[in-house]
Formats: C-alpha cells, sequence, structure tokens
C-alpha cells in the first residue's frame, strides 16, 4: 500500500469515528482533554493544563448579540507564536475585486474541471470561476470550483476574506480544523469560517467539487416568514466539531493565508491546529442536504426558488442578500393546470447553479449539457429558463403526481453580477454554444 493510499485510508478511520455537537449559531463547548476549559471565566490569570487562552472574533466586537460570532480557543502555543508571512504564488486562485474581465451579460455553461495532475491537493487544485464585491471591504462572494488526487500534507490553509461554503461533488473530504474535525461528502455541505485554520484530507481516490467565498455577513439560517416555526433547514442538523488537536502539534507546518485576494506563506515551527478546547459560536460546521425540508406549492403556480434556501448572507437591505444557498433537494410536485419545471425569467439577482448529483428538472443532462461537476452562470437580468427539450416535454406531461428524486442541484444566487476570472472566460471547458438550448422554441401565437 503507497503512502498516499495509507493516508487516505487512516482518513476513512478517523471519518467514521467523528462525533459532532448539533445546532445551528448555538455557543457550543468541547475539550479534548478533561479539565481543558476554564470554568466561570474566559481568560483567567493561568488556564488550564498550562494553555493559552485566545478569542477569535468573526465579527466586531459590538454588533447586535443575534450577529456577533466568536469563539475562545484554549490551545498550545498562541497565534501569535510565527515568523513573518511573504506572498506567494495564486495558482489558479483568484480574489476579489474581479477585475481581468468585464461583467457578460451572456448565459454561461461549464463542463467539469478536467483531472488534476497528479500530486494536486485540495488547495492546488482551487480554480476560480469569478465573482463581485472586494475582498478587502468584506462585501460580496466568490465562487470556486475544486479537484484533488492528493490530501494536505504539513501545510494548513487559513481564509482571512470570508468563511467557505464547501460542496462536494464527488468523493469524500475530512476537513481538519482549529476546532476539531468534519466529514463532508457528496449530498453534505460543509462551512469553514473566516480565519479558521484546516487542511482537506482525501477519503477517497480523487475529489472535485463547488466552493462559495462569502466576503459579507456569515451565512445565517433565513427567516421563515408565514411558513412558521419550522421547515427549511433545521437548526438542529447541522452539526459542529468536538475538539481534537493533531497529534504531534511540534512538527513544521507550512501555512498558507489567503489575505485580500493573494496567498501568504509562512513556515511555523509547530502545527496550528492545536487547539485543546474551545466554546463559542465561530464554529465550523456540517450539514446533510437530504434532510432540507422541502416546502412547494400543493395547488398550482411554481413558486419562486426562495423557498428552497439553505443559508443566507444577509445584507443591508432587508431581504437583499450578498448570496443564498440555495438546494433543490428531492420533492414532490402535484401542480394543477402548471408548468411544473422553473419558468422562463429574467431576475435583478445572479445565479451560479452547479450539480452534485443526477439531473436538474429544467435542463438537459447528457454530453453537451448539465451534468455533475458542471456549472451554469445566469448573471443579472440574463433571460434563462428551460431548455426546449424539457419545455417540449412538461407542456405534454400528464399532470399526475410527480416524485423528482433524481437528482440534486444547488445555487449560489447573488446580489451582484458575477465576473468570470480570464481563466474561466476562455477555459477549454466551456461550453460553446449554450445560447442553442433555447434555439427552437417556436411561436405557438394564434390570434
Amino acid at each position: 500500500m503507497s503512502g498516499i493510499e495509507q493516508a487516505m485510508e487512516r482518513a476513512r478511520k478517523t471519518a467514521g469515528t467523528l462525533g459532532y455537537s448539533p445546532g445551528f449559531g448555538n455557543e457550543h463547548s468541547s475539550e479534548a482533554v478533561p479539565g481543558a476549559l476554564p470554568i466561570g471565566r474566559n481568560s483567567p490569570q493561568r488556564a488550564p493544563l498550562g494553555l493559552y487562552a485566545e478569542q477569535l472574533s468573526g465579527s466586531a466586537f459590538t454588533e447586535p448579540r443575534a450577529y456577533n460570532r466568536r469563539s475562545w480557543l484554549y490551545r498550545i502555543r498562541p497565534s501569535a507564536a510565527h515568523p513573518a508571512f511573504r506572498r506567494i504564488d495564486n495558482g489558479t486562485l483568484r480574489g476579489a475585486p474581479f477585475t481581468e474581465t468585464v461583467p457578460d451579460p451572456n448565459r454561461l455553461r461549464w463542463d467539469p474541471l478536467p483531472d488534476p495532475a497528479p500530486g494536486t491537493d485540495w488547495l492546488a487544485g482551487l480554480w476560480t470561476l469569478g465573482g463581485n464585491g472586494d475582498a478587502a471591504q468584506r462585501t460580496g462572494m466568490a465562487v470556486h470550483l475544486y479537484h484533488a488526487n492528493a490530501s494536505m500534507t504539513d501545510r494548513v490553509f487559513g481564509d482571512a476574506d470570508g468563511e467557505l461554503l464547501i460542496v462536494p461533488e464527488s468523493g469524500g473530504l475530512l476537513l481538519v480544523t482549529e476546532l476539531g474535525m468534519l466529514a463532508a461528502r457528496p449530498g453534505e455541505v460543509a462551512l469553514i469560517p473566516r480565519g479558521v485554520r484546516f487542511r482537506v484530507e482525501l477519503l477517497d481516490e480523487r475529489a472535485r467539487g463547488y466552493v462559495c467565498e462569502n466576503h459579507g455577513q456569515p451565512f445565517a439560517l433565513p427567516d421563515l416568514g408565514p411558513i412558521g416555526a419550522n421547515g427549511l433547514a433545521n437548526a438542529r442538523d447541522f452539526l459542529a466539531p468536538v475538539a481534537a488537536y493533531d497529534s504531534d502539534p511540534d512538527r513544521p507546518v507550512e501555512v498558507i493565508s489567503k489575505y485580500c485576494g493573494n496567498l501568504w506563506s509562512a513556515a511555523y515551527d509547530h502545527s496550528p491546529l492545536d487547539v485543546v478546547a474551545w466554546h463559542g459560536n465561530h464554529v465550523p460546521y456540517v450539514y446533510d442536504l437530504r434532510r432540507f425540508n422541502v416546502i412547494g406549492s400543493i395547488s398550482y403556480d411554481h413558486p419562486d426558488p426562495s423557498i428552497f434556501t439553505v443559508l443566507t448572507s444577509p445584507s443591508d437591505t432587508p431581504g437583499l442578500a450578498g448570496v443564498d444557498f440555495v438546494v433543490f433537494a428531492p420533492r414532490w410536485l402535484v401542480g394543477e393546470d402548471t408548468f411544473r419545471p422553473p419558468y422562463f425569467h429574467r431576475n435583478v439577482m445572479s445565479e451560479y447553479m452547479g450539480l452534485i448529483e443526477g439531473a436538474y428538472d429544467a435542463k438537459t443532462a447528457g454530453k453537451g449539457g448539465f451534468v455533475p461537476g458542471g456549472g451554469s452562470l445566469h448573471n443579472m437580468m440574463s433571460a434563462h429558463g428551460p431548455d426546449r427539450e424539457t419545455f417540449d416535454r412538461a407542456s405534454a406531461a400528464e399532470l399526475r403526481p410527480q416524485r423528482i428524486d433524481d437528482g440534486l442541484a444547488f445555487m449560489f444566487e447573488t446580489r451582484w453580477p458575477v465576473t468570470a476570472t480570464e481563466r474561466a472566460a476562455n477555459a477549454g471547458h466551456l461550453q460553446k454554444g449554450y445560447d442553442n438550448v433555447w434555439q427552437g422554441l417556436e411561436r405557438h401565437f394564434r390570434p
């Protein structure tokens, strides 16, 4: 068994034994060694077990309690004990503001990323499609994809620019973070908060997926309004890790930071994943998309896709999200006298859609279509909707109760246009002639 295979087997065994603490936005607490958490205070004169007390703030101190994010960490060495960082090459990773190209009103669609070069870990395999806003101003978002065939070893990553919502499409991930470990497999999503350091180990030979980097307000559960007290994503289904620290915290590690759009590196003489205990609400979590409680029409018409919102990053305008994360999970369609796929649409919001598995009910799958690992971008006011084949089929379908359970799609929806990187705008896997899927929509008007 090769070293890569041995590492993968260790990651699988670890993932199979993980424990979690449930709840979204909760005040969690955890200790890997009994007695490591101080009682009754956050920063005693001498922290238990010779640890250092350190607060990690994901929000300003004076933000309202409902929006305040922070965790107290009790670690073997403080984060301040490190050498200087130096700029390194960004590779295929880019950051906001996106100025390489101009926002494109055309509909765009990409096939999946090609296989990575041998030895590509998750960080090296990050490939930026585009985004908006300004990371330094903490506004907007970015869309990244990843492909990897090796685990991160002796290096750790942290993103000062935003939180990372990771959406695996192929292959499972073991996320080893400062606050503990999470396993995320296709059909699940994981979130790493702003500034939290982590490394990614593979559970399978290859891994591929999507990442939403949210520069704005942290993701929150959307308000339910007239829906009532229950529905959509349930808070108790979000799982935070329990405390765990590197078994060999004194080994040298490269720490890479994304800061104002660029990558910086420092050579540590110890692992920063050395938190023995912690408490707070600035925490990573994992969520199973199949637990999403879908709300839909039981009379007529296709509801707006906002009813499929899992998480939202609020902006300064109520109801206008910096970015929404939306999932099209298995569901029943029962609308009477209704065109059941999503309707033709022009939207003030911009939509990047990806596919985790199966097919999406408004897009034709197969070669040259919308396939798992691929994605489409419909920017602000770009007209889109079901392709001709879907329209013809749905217009003639017998309207019986229909179960949609052969696909799992999602959408990053954002208030501003997504500007593609130059690499994405000229990628070999950018589909040519995407507009053709709407050709042949005939005139049926008969006055």
